[in-house]
């Protein structure tokens, strides 16, 4: 009887003991060896091992929850430690910006502004909005760029051809984008609620333009807006190949469609990080950029056309956890980011295309990038 029980265990014991064994020898086993592709893309000198750099870089180009990545810029103190694209996407690539044109038409608002074109905290020259007894009237440039206008819009909730978004960039709206904007109603009393609108941006470019000229010819229209971009942003910080889009009236779709290379992106990026100064030349106040990283009073997870590392309006989490609450990014739809993180000299770009609602990994995947050059 014990000889048979004996022989049991020495039956049972090695199959209860594989698992923990198992465990063991994948714990222990060999990360998988990166392919040559990935190992090229980061600098000899990154600042930080750079083996783990360029399997931080690799995740997201490898891993199923963060595809589809396109292009990656790493930046530590200005200089490029690692770029990698997918084919067939490369550096003259440009990439289209969406929701991260905010920012450059928030930029040119400083500008003009500086310039004493446009004024912060007056309400805004829109002529459908000055008519006696219009509550549109009180509506001012703050408040448009905090997103907090009060107007109503549906930015991307139901079905897709029924928001305002696709309404005015592709349907009804198309001809016209600052007059469909313009057009809405008030929904709230304004400075009250914050609600994300990518028609608040395009009232904003056509506020610029409106600055720079009192024509209605659309080909004058966007010929200043261009020349004002070029000369005074693009031209500077050497982004030469950005390409923005105007729709038939002349107004930039300055929440939407901005093209350009990932290292333009980039450049972009290192910009904000230097506070709107570029080669020691200061493009726009330094102020402005303090403004634009400021919390909003209605949401301080974002600023002026900007996205902030704070928990949001909602309570939810913050946009980069484990990252400074310093950190700041450009946000585009289909998981467009640029991340800058001050306190690091760090500035990161991503960029591809990744349904909505399936960011937080690519935004995860970026944040292990930032914190191998964060030192406690």
């Amino acid at each position: 009887m014990r000889a048979m029980v004996t022989r049991r265990l020495s039956l049972i014991l090695p199959a209860l003991l594989l698992p923990a064994l198992i465990g063991c020898s994948s714990h222990n086993a060999a990360p998988v060896p990166l392919s040559a592709e990935a190992v090229k893309a980061v600098n000899d000198k990154p600042g930080v091992d750079r083996e783990a750099l360029a399997r931080a870089v690799d995740d997201l180009f490898s891993r199923a929850e963060t595809a589809e990545t396109r292009a990656v810029v790493v930046l530590k103190d200005g200089r490029i430690v690692a770029e990698r694209y997918a084919a067939p996407y490369h550096e003259n690539t440009r990439f289209v910006s969406w929701s991260m044109a905010k920012t450059v038409t928030g930029v040119m608002i400083g500008q003009l502004v500086s310039d004493g074109r446009l004024r912060l905290d007056e309400s805004v020259p829109i002529p459908a909005w000055q008519r006696p007894g219009d509550p549109r009237g009180e509506i001012t440039l703050r408040q448009l760029l905090q997103m907090r206008s009060g107007l109503q819009h549906t930015e991307a909730e139901g079905p897709i051809y029924l928001t305002d978004t696709a309404r005015m960039l592709f349907l009804d709206g198309r001809d016209n984008m600052a007059a469909y904007a313009e057009a809405q109603p008030l929904e709230a009393e304004p400075g009250k609620k914050w609600e994300y609108s990518s028609a608040t941006t395009v009232i904003l470019a056509d506020l610029a333009a409106r600055s720079l000229s009192a024509t209605s010819d659309p080909a004058e229209r966007r010929r200043l807006v261009s020349d004002y971009l070029r000369n005074r942003l693009f031209e500077p910080l050497g982004m030469k190949s950005v390409l923005p889009e105007y729709d038939a009236a002349g107004t930039l779709i300055g929440g939407s469609l901005i093209h350009a290379s990932a290292r333009d992106w980039a450049r972009f990026g290192e910009f904000l990080r230097n506070k709107g100064a570029v080669k020691g030349a200061q493009l726009v106040p330094s102020g402005w950029i303090e403004f634009m990283t400021g919390p909003g009073p209605r949401n301080p997870g974002y600023g002026a056309q900007l996205w902030l590392n704070r928990r949001p309006v909602d309570g939810g989490e913050a946009m980069w956890p484990g990252l400074p609450g310093s950190a700041f990014s450009m946000n585009g739809h289909l998981g467009q980011f640029v991340l800058i993180v001050p306190s690091q000299g760090l500035t990161i770009v991503r960029l591809g295309k990744t349904d909505e609602g399936k960011h937080d990994p690519v935004r995860r995947a970026m944040g292990r990038i930032a914190r191998l050059y964060i030192r406690d």
